[in-house]
């Protein structure tokens, strides 16, 4: 599972080449979609009023809910320090999950901001996706 985190989704908002590819890549792969946050997505709207609707109207990209035992969770990750609102939804986004398998990728433009044991890829990173 690849998420993008509030870096992620503001930098595809904004043309960022790899993340647009991957985008295109997955929406032609057959149950394959990068995952959003929906409190990502919230603090990129935020910060640019287009980010959602560019965002939402790509067929590659799903948002994944704050449902009961997410918003528990990432409270449960604010008070213990792991960051803020946005930061802990990606972070409980890339926990294992039972109806995912392997392990997830967290893309973001802040590899700092997660713990260790978190796979992070940087999205300017040097050879992301193919692109020196």
């Amino acid at each position: 599972m690849i998420i993008l985190d509030t870096g992620a989704v503001s930098a595809l908002a904004g043309g960022h080449k790899a993340l647009n590819l991957l985008a295109g890549n997955m929406a032609r792969t057959p149950g394959h979609r990068l995952r959003v946050p929906a409190l990502c997505l919230m603090q990129a709207e935020t910060q640019d009023e287009q980010a959602s609707r560019i965002v939402l109207c790509l067929s590659g990209v799903v948002v994944d809910d704050l449902d009961t035992i997410a918003a528990v969770s990432v409270g449960a990750m604010i008070r213990d320090g792991y960051g803020g609102a946005h930061t802990c939804h990606a972070l409980y986004c890339a926990l294992p999950r039972v109806e995912f398998t392997g392990m997830s990728i967290l893309l973001t433009g802040n590899e700092d901001a997660y713990p260790p044991g978190v796979l992070t890829v940087d999205i300017d990173s040097p050879g992301m996706l193919g692109f020196h």
